[in-house]
């Protein structure tokens, strides 16, 4: 009986049932039947899978207008190749279309910085390509707008948010207009969705007219010329699309009210842009969510899990963050390559307590969960419930970051919260092991505030961290070594990363540990050259980095580096910045990357001797 036993006892756990079909939205008209509805009141179109996580922006529209009382149904990934049968499946909603791209730009989610055509999709079942058109916010609109062409279409997502005005294309090499011009939309939401689109469907419930709807916050949407008022406090009126094709200077001029408006505590001004006998208006942000309002988003009644159309597959988007809790939104940081703050804001909106370790009990309860956390972050995982000290100074700000050239002396840093949920989750039964995945600033939770008790908790959390959270591995994102590049990026000196190596360095000699500092790098960026390319090899090289973190820059719409890219000139400044655009000029730089692989080594010296540095040959090659 013993051997009997003993096997008895290595049996795998029971896997919990898997929810019921209407435990989730409806994706089919039979889901639709079993609420017991003949009718919905929005269907939205994702260019994702369904996953019903506070993750996914479909779920979190849907369930968020659900809570409402709005009926809602999700199309998934539709095909739009055949007869369009799902388009048509749940007919007209009573209220409007939804659609969006997806968590991704199309354009970035299919191709390389290279404009290679990607052979997978984190957000499709098993990876798998195709499921998909380029620029779905244009091709699911126009479709529904072929078959329903009285039904309002509100478009929304990172694609639609971060093209509401005109920008440059990378991957068609051309500047494009506001994307309301080819996607006919009745409405763009920008941002996170939450508050327009409530009031948008209690407005269209109440009557109201989607062409009446000119005030909604956060949204953009097409008017006649005659909407154009005169420029003042509340109105910036934008170079027009023609003025911007013909001349660079007048594009790069747009973004820099377009980012400084993003970024205002409350919402700043309309922005306005012509485009011949149309006129696009953006209307302001909401300010960021209280903690109330963020609760409610996060604390609604997810399964946490795929639509069971999908059991069996494997989604990575889903796998990367199954177990992780995300605690805030927005970004301080402002850098120059990233789309965070344009369409989340810079000003935090943070989670309770309550709520955060709510979400990590969902988390505990799952039937495969082996006890570790895989991540508990942000955006920027260390800048949980901060924000400035006087809020009246912060309401008049338009610093794009709150991190560069140097932290705001308003900024409060105090790493104390974030540690009070470390600990507090990693109290919790069923929790072995918590640990960080999203990027942390070390130059936030090093920099000397003047307070000694707020410096004493920041060095307890920079320890902290290394000791008790790190997953082998800790990621960071200096992005370069040297410092006119760094300031082009919005990032520190490289001296702070060298500061903060030595802190994990010794950390790890005194409490034995070997686990490995991963530092990401970009080349190509506005204002690197080739020769900072050797210049950071040789950086990093005497430092015995072997680097694996790398990527080329790949200009995306809405970004400071993708206007100098485009353009030649810093906003800001006026300032001419050379860009590596050519392939060949990019792969100069890229190759310095690898510096230690042997295939690369003729090449690399040749440069340098090009370059008038062959000191540097002997530095790199000793």
């Amino acid at each position: 009986m013993q051997p009997n036993s003993q096997k008895n006892n290595t049996r795998r756990p029971v896997q919990a049932p898997y929810p019921p079909l209407t435990d989730f939205l409806p994706t089919s008209v039979k889901e639709m039947k079993l609420l017991g509805w003949d009718y919905v009141d929005v269907v939205l179109f994702s260019g994702d899978a369904y996953v019903d996580h506070p993750s996914f922006a479909a779920a979190v529209i849907g369930r968020t207008l659900q809570k409402e009382g709005f009926r809602v149904a999700i199309v998934p990934q539709p095909n739009w190749q055949d007869d369009l049968r799902d388009f048509r499946k749940f007919g007209a909603p009573r209220l409007f279309f939804g659609v969006s791209a997806g968590a991704m730009d199309s354009m970035v989610n299919h191709y390389t910085a290279g404009r290679r055509k990607r052979s997978d999709d984190a957000y499709t079942p098993d990876a798998r390509h195709g499921m998909r058109p380029d620029y779905p916010t244009i091709v699911y609109s126009t479709i529904l707008r072929q078959l329903f062409p009285d039904t309002p279409i509100i478009a929304g997502g990172i694609e639609a948010s971060m093209r509401r005005l005109s920008h440059y294309d990378y991957w068609q090499d051309r500047l494009r207009p506001s994307i309301l011009l080819d996607a006919p939309a009745d409405m763009l939401i920008y941002g996170m969705g939450e508050k327009p689109i409530i009031e948008i469907a209690r407005r269209l419930s109440a009557g109201e007219s989607i062409k009446e709807m000119t005030d909604v916050r956060q949204t953009a949407l097409l008017l006649p010329p005659s909407a154009l008022p005169q420029p003042d406090g509340d109105n910036i009126i934008l170079n027009p699309w023609e003025h911007c094709r013909k001349d660079k200077r007048a594009q790069s001029a747009n973004f820099r009210h377009i980012e400084e408006q993003s970024n205002r505590m409350e919402g700043g001004a309309t922005l306005w842009q012509s485009y011949g006998d149309k006129v696009v208006k953006v209307n302001p942000m909401h300010p960021a969510m209280t903690t109330g309002e963020i609760d409610a988003s996060f604390d609604l009644p997810y399964t946490r899990l795929p639509h069971p159309r999908y059991k069996g597959k494997h989604i990575p988007a889903f796998e990367m963050i199954k177990f992780s809790v995300n605690m805030h939104r927005g970004c301080f940081g402002g850098c120059a390559f990233c789309t965070i703050s344009a369409h989340q804001g810079k000003f935090i909106a943070s989670r309770s307590k309550q709520s955060i370790l709510n979400e990590v009990r969902k988390v505990t309860a799952m039937p495969d969960f082996k006890g570790y956390i895989s991540d508990l972050g942000g955006p920027s995982a260390n800048m949980y419930g901060m924000g400035g000290k006087n809020k009246k100074a912060c309401a008049r700000c338009l610093r794009p970051s709150c991190l560069h050239p140097a932290p705001c002396p308003n900024l409060d840093t105090d790493h104390g919260k974030l540690l009070d949920i470390y600990h507090s989750v990693d109290a919790l039964p069923g929790v072995k092991k918590s640990f960080i995945g999203s990027g942390v600033r070390y130059d936030l939770s090093m920099h000397p505030t003047g307070n000694a008790e707020v410096d004493k908790t920041n060095r307890i959390y920079n320890e902290e961290l290394i000791c008790r959270h790190v997953s082998g591995r800790l990621k960071v994102a200096p992005e370069h070594t040297e410092k006119h590049v760094l300031d082009i990026m919005r990032k520190p000196s490289f001296e702070q990363f060298h500061r903060f190596k030595d802190i994990f360095d010794r950390i790890n000699r005194k409490k034995q540990l070997n686990q490995q500092l991963v530092p990401y790098f970009i080349s190509s960026h506005p204002g690197c050259t080739e020769l900072d390319m050797a210049l950071l090899a040789v950086e990093t090289r005497d430092m015995n980095m072997h680097l694996e973190q790398v990527q080329d820059f790949t200009p995306t719409p809405m970004t400071l580096a993708t206007e100098i890219y485009y353009s030649g000139y810093h906003p800001y400044t006026g300032e001419k910045i050379f860009t590596a655009t050519r392939p060949e000029e990019k792969l100069a730089q890229r190759r310095f990357f690898f510096w230690y692989d042997r295939t690369y080594r003729p090449e690399i010296i040749k440069s340098l001797h090009r370059l008038h540095r062959p000191d540097l040959i002997k530095r790199l090659f000793k």
